[in-house]
Parts: structure tokens; C-alpha cells; sequence
């Protein structure tokens, strides 16, 4: 059954992925910054709320893992160039950790 509840998350985590980037993605990639910003908020507020087993397998290992993206992350970093990539990849890093710790104080409020 988890890894069911895996895929069915992860493919709700990648259509939401595909259309924030067809929304947002533009110059300065802001679909997969909204994306890897939103996953860390819901992963935050997985721990929060110490969800586990099933719900944990659905929302926190497929809907997470499926909506955030590493590997977009660091092609679009390559892309910007040196300065702007140091830039974007350190927003992602700084807003990712932020959200994730809202996520976890918000469950736990």
C-alpha cells in the first residue's frame, strides 16, 4: 500500500511542479523557487505535526518529494551564470530552510 500512497502523491506534487513552472518559470525561474519553497513548507509542517506511516508516505515522501525539485534547481542555477546562480541557489537554500521552519512552528501552534 505505501508505495501506492507514494506515487499518488508524488503525481500531485509534479502536476502542481509542472504548472507552477508553466506560470512562474520565466528569467529568473520562479516556478521552481515557488515549488521547492512550498514543498519545505509541507515537509515543515509534517514534522510539526510528527505525522508518520501512511499520511507521511502520501504528503511528506510523494507530494513533497514529487513538487520540489533538485535537479531543476541546479540546471537553472548553471544557466544563470555565476553571479546570478550564487544568488538563486542561495535564495532557494535561505527560503526553503525558512519555510520549513514556518511549516514546523505553525503545526505545532
Amino acid at each position: 500500500m505505501t508505495p501506492l500512497l507514494v506515487a499518488l502523491g508524488a503525481a500531485a506534487g509534479a502536476a502542481l511542479r509542472y504548472a507552477l513552472g508553466q506560470r512562474l518559470d520565466g528569467r529568473w525561474h520562479h516556478g521552481t523557487l515557488a515549488a521547492n519553497t512550498v514543498a519545505s513548507l509541507v515537509l515543515g509542517a509534517c514534522a510539526g505535526w510528527a505525522v508518520d506511516g501512511a499520511a507521511l508516505a502520501l504528503v511528506g515522501t510523494g507530494f513533497c518529494g514529487g513538487l520540489s525539485t533538485y535537479s531543476s534547481l541546479a540546471v537553472q542555477t548553471r544557466d544563470l551564470g555565476v553571479r546570478r546562480g550564487a544568488a538563486y541557489a542561495l535564495t532557494t537554500v535561505v527560503l526553503g530552510l525558512g519555510a520549513c521552519a514556518v511549516g514546523y512552528l505553525l503545526a505545532q501552534a
